[in-house]
């Protein structure tokens, strides 16, 4: 991925200069403009077509990354007829230059049979060059393989092996399975103090799932001491995620004042969500809840509860936004 300033002034020198050199046949300069026109930056209003035609034109000169690019366009159908075949096509020239994000697209497409036959043993060869090249979600991929024996002989030392690698740079997928590898003693030696370690640095990661663990083990004093207000602190992390469970148990802990002040409206609030989020528990608990609350405070908490959904919807689509970009 390009990463460009976005508050650089469209008449800048660098913006200017890229066009004319993509016009004159500079790959790098194609590829930078495909990029440019792919997130909108100096200025120029986002356009698909316009970036797979300067991807193209720096994929044909051999550019691996401009060839990543546009058969990723290719695969999901931007700015060009959506084209499997042609995605793969694109993306194993690039893989074959030994551009790490290429092979492990490609290791992922023979996962799927998406645009090749679908070949576990082709996948992991290709997503083990990847990660030996130090690719986070490779090396999170491969260990996914190893535990499942998927394409490799099954080995939850070597899963652990890869998934530390991945965790160390901070993938929080990664970082959740090594918790939970040492959390039960598969692939190393069982360990609840490293298990909540990783879980920690996951769940700082926004990692939602580990956010709700470590609220559990607060709460249940596993691994840790018990410690309500911890794992309140955790379950809303999670919660205003959209995280139903974490959404139930906090709205729980507002219902009993456990770790917080006790406040029925809130804990309304976070049941209300959860039921949203398709917790059935919450389905139960509310109406005896809503008998406790004047018709003022329901109406507070139905409003309140519809601006934290609004929310956490803008928050998925604005992830969904940086996953796109990565």
């Amino acid at each position: 991925m390009l990463l460009l300033c976005g508050g650089c002034r469209q008449e800048s020198e660098f913006f200017k200069a890229i066009p004319i050199k993509a016009k004159q046949g500079d790959a790098g300069a194609q590829y930078l403009l495909g990029n440019i026109y792919y997130y909108g930056f100096g200025g120029i209003t986002k356009n698909y077509k316009e970036a797979a035609k300067w991807f193209r034109k720096a994929a044909e000169q051999g550019l691996a990354e401009a060839q990543n690019n546009l058969g990723l366009m290719y695969n999901t159908g931007e700015g060009v007829p959506q084209d499997f075949d042609v995605a793969a096509k694109w993306i194993g020239k690039a893989a074959e230059q030994g551009l790490a994000e290429a092979q492990n697209n490609l290791g992922l497409m023979y996962n799927t049979g998406e645009g090749v036959p679908e070949d576990d043993v082709e996948a992991a060869k290709w997503l083990r060059k990847a990660a030996e090249q130090g690719l986070a979600s490779a090396q999170h991929n491969l260990g996914e393989r190893y535990l499942k024996g998927v394409g490799v002989p099954q080995n939850y030392v070597e899963a652990a092996k890869w998934w530390r690698k991945a965790a160390e740079q901070g993938l929080a997928r990664a970082q959740h399975n090594l918790g939970v590898m040492y959390l039960k003693g598969v692939g190393v030696e069982k360990d609840e103090v490293e298990a909540e370690k990783w879980f920690q640095r996951a769940a700082e990661e926004r990692d939602a799932e580990t956010q709700f663990n470590l609220g559990e083990w607060y709460y249940k004093g596993v691994g840790v001491p018990q410690n309500y207000v911890e794992a309140a602190k955790w379950f809303r992390k999670a919660a205003e995620q959209g995280h139903a469970k974490a959404q139930f148990n906090l709205g729980k802990m507002y219902n009993k004042g456990e770790g917080v002040e006790k406040d029925e409206v809130e804990a309304y609030v976070w049941y209300l969500l959860a039921e949203a989020n398709g917790n059935r528990e919450s389905s139960k608990v509310i109406p005896n809840l809503k008998k406790q609350l004047t018709r003022e405070q329901i109406n507070k908490g139905q409003a309140r509860a519809l601006e934290l959904y609004r929310l956490q919807e803008q928050q998925v689509q604005n992830d969904i936004s940086i996953l796109g970009e990565e």
